[in-house]
């Protein structure tokens, strides 16, 4: 497990499918924000939920995310389209609704990218993420991401085309692990 202060990521469990399933991906709004596949319905059992623990993939490195001050499952965190070659992949995260707001997302992150930076010896993450999604956004910066780009109306979500926004991160400009500081025990 790759612990920070308040959040940590570790292997997804057979146990988490059905809580990321209902609160992620039943909600059709929530996973046409979070996902460039449209929503269809699909059983949360069966092997049949986009959040089933799969094999070791060479192209993505899916987590489940933490609250380490209550051990509850929090939401989930993906390295994806991994290209060994180039040394790159893209960062994805889904926090479940009760777990939104409270430093959660930075945290994740910025645990996210020591993995793909220090563990994987990645060169490049990047991140996209609708134009309005400013908690994703305000994240990502205060992770060190910058802003590269608009992709004007290439996300179709809820009926309409919207902006999405590219930020990257080269390992050159990655500080290393600095969380922020824990918040005070009786703030947790």
């Amino acid at each position: 497990m790759i612990n920070g202060h308040l959040a940590g990521l570790r292997a997804r469990h057979p146990d988490d499918v059905a809580v990321l399933h209902a609160e992620l991906y039943d909600d059709v709004t929530t996973h046409s924000r979070a996902n460039a596949q449209p929503w269809r319905p699909l059983p949360a059992t069966g092997g049949h939920s986009p959040f089933e623990p799969a094999g070791a993939s060479e192209k993505s490195a899916c987590f489940s995310v933490v609250e380490l001050s209550t051990g509850r499952l929090a939401g989930e965190a993906v390295l994806w389209g991994i290209d060994t070659h180039n040394r790159f992949a893209h960062v994805g995260l889904s926090l479940l609704p009760g777990s939104r707001g409270r430093g959660l997302g930075l945290e994740t992150v910025l645990l996210l990218c020591h993995y793909g930076f220090t563990v994987r010896g990645f060169n490049r993450l990047q991140l996209e993420t609708l134009a309005d999604n400013a908690a994703m956004i305000g994240a990502a910066e205060s992770a060190g991401f910058t802003r590269e780009g608009t992709l004007r109306k290439s996300g179709w979500v809820d009926g309409a085309f919207v902006d999405e926004v590219i930020l990257g991160l080269l390992a050159e400009e990655w500080p290393g692990l600095n969380l922020p500081s824990a918040p005070p025990a009786s703030a947790r």
